[in-house]
């Protein structure tokens, strides 16, 4: 059972380094292209479904980028939310579907 509260762990931090880096390269990307892709906003809602949505939403602050995006302002943190409800779900319970 240990086990899985560390691959957990090391799951979350490593979704949550991939968002930080996404939105840093996003930044980047924009900044030297000038445009603006559509499918950014995809891309970033994805990472914070899979668990990433701390990160998304701590890159977005410190960096400055994508703040005036009301979609991702007010969407983000729901997922940061339902995330944590989730695994507080799956771990509280001690995770009876994988327990071998």
């Amino acid at each position: 059972m240990l086990f899985m509260y560390i691959a957990a762990a090391v799951y979350a931090a490593a979704v949550n380094l991939y968002a930080f880096l996404l939105v840093k390269t996003q930044k980047k990307r924009r900044a030297q292209r000038g445009e603006r892709a559509r499918s950014d906003d995809a891309k970033l809602l994805l990472a914070s479904l899979l668990g990433g949505g701390t990160g998304v939403y701590a890159a977005m602050f410190l960096m400055k980028f994508r703040t005036d995006s009301l979609l991702l302002m007010l969407l983000v943190p729901v997922i940061i939310v339902l995330n944590v409800y989730l695994f507080f779900l799956l771990f509280g319970r001690g995770i009876p579907a994988l327990a071998l």
